[in-house]
């Protein structure tokens, strides 16, 4: 994917992933999510994420700091490529029992949108994001084995204040 497709303003945020944080249910071992998000990984054709059971998959990517997000990219194969896909925002430790709350965006992957063009998000839905969980419900073709072959995330950080970093001014 060249750079002019990343919009205006926005950065990859891959360098803001706490990667010892990132889970993935429902991932085949041998294709785990760090080939679909890990930089260098995600440009190597030849590497996916791959779901296991069943063509559903949950991924969890915490952040080390506050983000907002503006839009994404998930591509993968025409057919085994993902399509339904639910965004939420800051909620912990899901579930597939979960996946039925109201997700903070959700939309259909088109054919473009595979092939790398950027899903813009519901701005306002993402302003304070500390994590995203992507649900991916389902693939283009119906089938049980659904593939991701990149996840990028663009937006910008969010500057706060870190309480620790503040000191105590003493009474005179």
């Amino acid at each position: 994917m060249s750079s002019s497709v990343i919009p205006r303003g926005q950065v990859d945020l891959v360098d803001f992933v706490d990667w010892s944080g990132v889970e993935c249910l429902n991932q085949i071992g041998k294709n785990p999510i760090a080939n679909a998000l890990k930089q260098g990984y995600r440009d190597d054709d030849g590497l996916h994420l791959e779901s296991d059971a069943d063509e559903q998959l949950l991924i969890y990517i915490p952040f080390t700091q506050v983000v907002k997000l503006h839009s994404a990219v998930i591509t993968g194969p025409e057919e085994e490529g993902p399509r339904t896909v639910k965004l939420f925002a800051n909620k912990e430790h899901m579930g597939f029992s979960n996946v039925n709350d109201p997700p903070s965006d959700s939309f259909n992957i088109s054919a473009d949108n595979l092939k790398g063009k950027p899903v813009t998000l519901k701005y306002v839905k993402f302003q304070n994001v500390r994590s995203l969980t992507i649900f991916i419900e389902d693939n283009q073709g119906g089938g049980d084995v659904t593939k991701l072959q990149k996840i990028s995330l663009y937006g910008t950080t969010v500057d706060t204040t870190n309480m620790k970093d503040l000191k105590k001014i003493e009474d005179h």
